[in-house]
């Protein structure tokens, strides 16, 4: 891989974080994880602005700011439009699905039951966004 990736995770089930920790990990990858519980506790750390990350990982089933409403006020804010957000989810619903490219997103990756399935989407989509040239604000 080409670049250190400053990821910011936006989930609030903590299997799954320790699950894409464990993933990152176990595919030897140097990327920072900065790990957000709700979208609420992501755009006060987004706010400070003077370290944003290069991508989000977005979850959309989440407590006080569900997944889309973060999106919708990260993509009306003239800074945080532009950083990548990748939805990571398990929902599969198709409205999920168009509401998330409407309003801006980079990609939409459905997390799979089985680990190992997970872990290769893991690497596959963080060596995509490791070789991209990323705004850095």
């Amino acid at each position: 891989m080409n670049n250190v990736l400053n990821i910011l995770l936006i989930e609030d089930d903590a299997i799954e974080v320790m699950k894409l920790n464990r993933a990152i990990s176990s595919l030897n990858l140097n990327h920072n994880i900065i790990e957000a519980h709700n979208g609420e506790d992501a755009l006060i750390f987004l706010e400070q602005k003077n370290n944003l990350p290069d991508i989000i990982l977005l979850d959309l089933n989440m407590p006080k700011i569900n997944g889309i409403e973060f999106l919708t006020i990260l993509k009306n804010n003239d800074v945080l439009r532009y950083v990548p957000t990748i939805v990571l989810t398990t929902s599969s619903n198709q409205k999920d699905l168009l509401e998330c490219y409407k309003i801006g997103i980079a990609g939409y990756v459905l997390k799979p039951l089985k680990y190992d399935e997970y872990v290769l989407k893991i690497e596959s989509l963080l060596k995509y966004w490791s070789m991209n040239e990323l705004i850095r604000v």
